[in-house]
């Protein structure tokens, strides 16, 4: 058997004209491992070996078979992982179950955001690139992993968009860096690649998965920690784990199963693009890097990303112009609108007009841009980018298309959102990008470039409100639990200032431990959940409570004295005020700290992006804190009836009301939802900063085009679009 084979490889790499090192360099597999096989010096070929040989012969399906068969294998799709027919152990089947789960979604995803962006709408642009300069990349025997003594030459690695996939596979390191300008395609070339490799995927191939590193500090964290706490992220199932071990993200990372796409090398914070290289050069991941030249370049000097092979994209052509521009919009009498411009670019190149243009429209961002002012039928004369009298240089002609864009796709679409606010709402997003230094505007962090303290002072004013003047309007109406000289008003401002005090302070304490922003809760509540969860969380989960129920006894205590506030029952006075509060919040951080126990990770297809994230923690708050406030009331009402002697039938509703209420404003002050519902539903539209609605007008502005989904996050469509709506700001 091992000899057929023997003879099959050598027919089929004559056949191709190529030598034993030539066969090596293609296909990953030593030139020595290759002779060892076709002289028959090598007995069990593993399946992906067969596969690497295969992918590199380009042979056909009935060659491919015969290789198979010949080593006892299968169509190769079919073929299980490891080393030949070898059975996969029970651990082995779980995570590549988990990898195939986690795939499926990747490519739903991708798939559903090309969809959004129209690339395929008629037909992608024309992306390519050719070779990078030999000084931005690694030694070709690095790359061609070929043993110590031997040469590699250069591999061919030009191509298209469409050819992402079968170039990247001709790297035996698995490494490839693409280089670019602003504007140039990176991108939805990275895009692209996760889908091809998904289209194409087997059992045992790696899943590659897009993340923006601009969130990486390499000086703090090593990059498998970061990769694993991305994909928690932006995949909350994968934070599961076995008992006492590492969640799954972590585990798939390490085993291999994840391909990480960075796309957006250059958006690291200044100074930690060499620190990030060394920090890549650590590992052995294979992976694929976008990034515009200079950052790139600048950190490569002192050593290249190890064995990376590097493309550089290429500008678009008139011809690709020519091709494009014409089928994006309506022909009237056999021409379309762009037919005048692309004619005068093609017959007159050396005018200055056309210079400019030329110079304007040789990136894909730009062109995109350009076809949604100009490419409408109803809309303006793109004849008017022409005008030099208007745009005297390439750089007026493309702020004039980045100033153009958010206009053009408020205005031709449903006026839900006046054109002018949202242009400002927009500009205010950007700029809290900015301030935090982050390209991911996740809905849990506005509000966060505002100082710790005022975002204190904002939760505790907040709460306290909702909680002083609710229960206030109860009082009012249904009476207090015990006789007091004050009235409602004295009793509601009251319970604003303990209430917002405690509900002050539990956030500060929060977000100092969560190192300044709350994040989403990535579980669910089911009847079982985990052990773990609960003894990592009841501890530090019932100290706060403590901390909060001790502020509330405080000013509770204070109103006793004085006679005012009948919510501090036992014993009355100070005393009793601050037993009062201390009893609450012991109960709130026993209940807080227990529900932990209910909390299992969410199912991988249940939170598809940002709004089913938000709705889950929406849904946990909800459940877990109306719950705490309807034992706060009974417990409230358990001390009412020792204080007074008997239970009070009236006060049975008003406690349970007021309970839910103190509850639920607990749960806001200590959840990223809540933290959301303060900033981004109340202070930040209030302030004239958002919309009342943000999260349809964060969903609205992605199906517009001004913003993209990258997991549970959003990003601008383009960071020069960022950088725009912050310099007209």
């Amino acid at each position: 058997m091992t000899s057929q084979f023997s003879v099959l490889l050598r027919q089929f790499r004559l056949q191709k004209g190529l030598t034993q090192q030539e066969l090596g360099t293609s296909s990953g597999v030593s030139a020595r491992t290759i002779r060892r096989f076709e002289n028959g010096e090598s007995a069990n070929p593993q399946i992906e070996t067969v596969r690497l040989l295969a992918d590199a012969l380009e042979l056909g399906s009935d060659e491919r078979a015969q290789m198979l068969a010949a080593v006892g294998g299968q169509d190769l799709p079919e073929a299980p992982p490891g080393n030949g027919n070898r059975v996969e152990s029970a651990s082995e089947r779980r995570l590549a179950e988990a990898a195939g789960e986690l795939a499926l979604v990747v490519e739903g995803r991708l798939k559903r955001e090309e969809e959004l962006r129209g690339i395929q709408d008629p037909f992608p642009l024309p992306v390519r690139w050719e070779l990078a300069p030999s000084t931005v990349m690694d030694h070709w025997e690095n790359i061609c992993r070929v043993l110590p003594g031997e040469r590699a030459k250069p591999l061919d690695l030009a191509g298209r968009l469409h050819d992402i996939a079968t170039v990247y596979r001709r790297i035996p390191s698995g490494r490839l860096v693409v280089l670019g300008r602003a504007g140039s395609g990176k991108s939805v070339l990275a895009a692209r690649f996760a889908l091809e490799l998904l289209r194409i995927r087997d059992r045992s191939d790696p899943v590659p998965v897009i993340v923006n590193p601009g969130s990486w500090d390499p000086t703090t964290t090593a990059f498998r920690d970061w990769l694993a706490d991305r994909l928690t992220r932006d995949f909350p199932s994968l934070a599961t784990t076995g008992h006492d071990g590492p969640d799954l993200a972590t585990v798939l990372v390490d085993a291999g199963r994840i391909l990480p796409v960075l796309d957006g090398f250059d958006e690291l914070a200044a100074g930690l693009h060499r620190d990030a290289l060394r920090k890549l050069n650590a590992t052995t991941l294979p992976l694929l890097v976008t990034s515009r030249p200079g950052e790139f370049l600048t950190a490569a000097r002192s050593a290249a990303l190890t064995a990376a092979a590097a493309v550089r994209l290429t500008d678009l052509t008139v011809t690709d112009l020519f091709d494009y521009l014409p089928r994006t919009t309506r022909k009237d009498a056999g021409a379309t609108l762009w037919d005048p411009v692309l004619t005068e670019l093609k017959e007159h190149p050396e005018r200055p007009e056309c210079v400019n243009l030329r110079a304007v429209l040789t990136t894909p961002l730009m062109v995109g841009l350009a076809r949604a002012i100009y490419s409408d039928a109803d809309g303006p004369d793109p004849a008017v980018l022409l005008d030099t009298a208007r745009f005297g240089s390439q750089y007026e002609l493309e702020d004039h298309l980045l100033g153009s864009f958010i206009p053009t796709v408020y205005q031709h679409q449903d006026a839900r959102w006046d054109t002018e606010r949202a242009r400002g709402w927009l500009g205010y997003l950007a700029r809290h990008l900015e301030q935090i230094g982050s390209a991911d505007l996740a809905w849990w962090q506005l509000g966060t470039a505002m100082r710790r303290g005022a975002r204190a002072l904002v939760v505790g004013l907040v709460g306290g409100l909702a909680v002083g003047l609710l229960t206030g309007l109860l009082i009012w109406l249904a009476g207090p639990p015990v006789p007091t000289e004050a009235n409602a008003f004295v009793i509601a401002v009251e319970n604003v200032l303990g209430f917002g005090l405690a509900f002050g302070v539990g956030h500060a304490v929060v977000i100092a431990r969560a190192g300044g922003a709350l994040e989403p809760a990535r579980v669910r509540l089911r009847a079982r959940g985990g052990s773990r969860q609960l003894r990592s969380r009841l501890g530090p989960r019932f100290l706060i409570g403590v901390a909060g129920g001790i502020c509330v006894g405080l000013i509770l205590g204070l109103g006793n004295a004085a006679g005012h506030n009948p919510m501090g029952l036992v014993g009355f006075g100070f005393l009793g005020g601050l037993v009062t509060g201390a009893v609450m919040g012991t109960l709130t951080g026993l209940w807080w700290g227990l529900m932990a126990g209910f909390e299992a990770p969410v199912d991988i297809r249940s939170v598809v992006g940002p709004s089913g994230l938000l709705r889950t923690n929406r849904a946990i708050v909800v459940v877990e804190f109306l719950g705490l406030g309807l034992v706060l009331g009974l417990a409230h009402l358990v001390m009412s009836a020792v204080a007074l002697g008997h239970l009070d039938p009236a006060a049975i509703p008003r406690d349970l009301a007021i309970g839910a209420v103190v509850g639920l404003a607990i749960g806001t002050c200590l959840s990223a939802w809540g933290q959301w519902l303060v900033f981004a539903r109340v202070w930040l539209p209030l302030t004239g900063r958002l919309p009342w609605s943000v999260a349809a007008f964060l969903d609205d502005a992605c199906r517009r085009g001004v913003l993209r989904q990258v997991g549970a996050v959003y990003q601008f469509r383009h960071a020069r679009l960022q950088a725009h709506l912050i310099d007209a700001a």
